[in-house]
């Protein structure tokens, strides 16, 4: 008997561009995923999420009344369950960090091709990270050092200047729930590692790497690899620009 086919991809487009939404919604709908919302800001993003509960957000970062990351913070607050992807203009853009710090499973240019927007989507659905773990590293080497850090006034600025709540990014976990190989295991997802090569670096087989990633992931809440990353660096196992801070000793 064969496998029926999972559902479409329930999504919600979140942009202050009519003409970005129309472009996302045409190429997401002859790709057989379903839109089943937009918004033209976060307070309508959010609002979109609590009545239509979609499976994923595309979310832009820069909107006006209220930006991409609170917008991400409150969809994730009211809907644990949903995954959001950053839309971005230009790479490296530096609320990037931010976004994967507040739960975001990844992020997308602007510019993406269709295909790879429909796949993006299908992946994260999945529950899945969109970036793979060097070029997470990558963002958070660039703004885990300062660029993200608070204001002189003690308010992180969004992206048009206003206050933003403090507690961005909020990831910071306790990790004496860790055993020492759960906690390397997590130093070496921090500095970009695959599971294949956790594997050969730790001598294990995948699928104990992988039993490793998944306790890890249960103890500290973690949605994703995205997030892994950057609790690696915010909790000082990996230092930005360096290279793991403190490395357990094998047994």
């Amino acid at each position: 008997m064969t496998p029926a086919e999972p559902a479409a991809p329930r999504v919600v487009v979140a942009d202050d561009q009519e003409l970005v939404r129309t472009g996302f919604r045409l190429i997401l709908t002859a790709r057989g995923i379903d839109v089943v919302g937009e918004a033209a800001d976060g307070a309508e993003a959010v609002a979109a999420v609590r009545e239509l509960r979609p499976d994923v957000v595309l979310m832009d970062i820069r909107m006006p009344v209220m930006d991409g990351l609170e917008a991400t913070r409150r969809v994730l607050a009211q809907t644990p369950e949903c995954r959001v992807i950053m839309l971005t203009t230009f790479d490296l853009d530096r609320y990037v960090y931010a976004a994967l710090a507040a739960g975001a499973s990844g992020f997308l240019l602007k510019d993406v091709t269709p295909e790879h927007l429909a796949s993006a989507i299908r992946l994260v659905r999945t529950g899945d990270a969109l970036l793979a773990p060097s070029i997470t590293r990558r963002l958070v080497e660039r703004f885990a050092g300062g660029e993200h850090q608070h204001s002189a006034g003690g308010e992180h600025r969004n992206s048009a200047g206003g206050a933003q709540q403090p507690g961005t990014p909020a990831v910071h976990r306790d990790l004496a729930a860790l055993t020492q190989r759960e906690r390397e295991v997590l130093t070496l997802i921090g500095r970009g590692l695959s599971n294949g090569e956790l594997a050969r670096t730790l001598t294990l087989s995948e699928a104990t790497v992988k039993t490793h990633v998944a306790r890890i992931f249960a103890k500290l809440a973690l949605r994703d690899r995205a997030q892994a990353v950057v609790l690696a660096y915010e909790t000082g196992l990996v230092s930005p620009g360096g290279s793991a801070a403190t490395r357990q000793e094998r047994r």
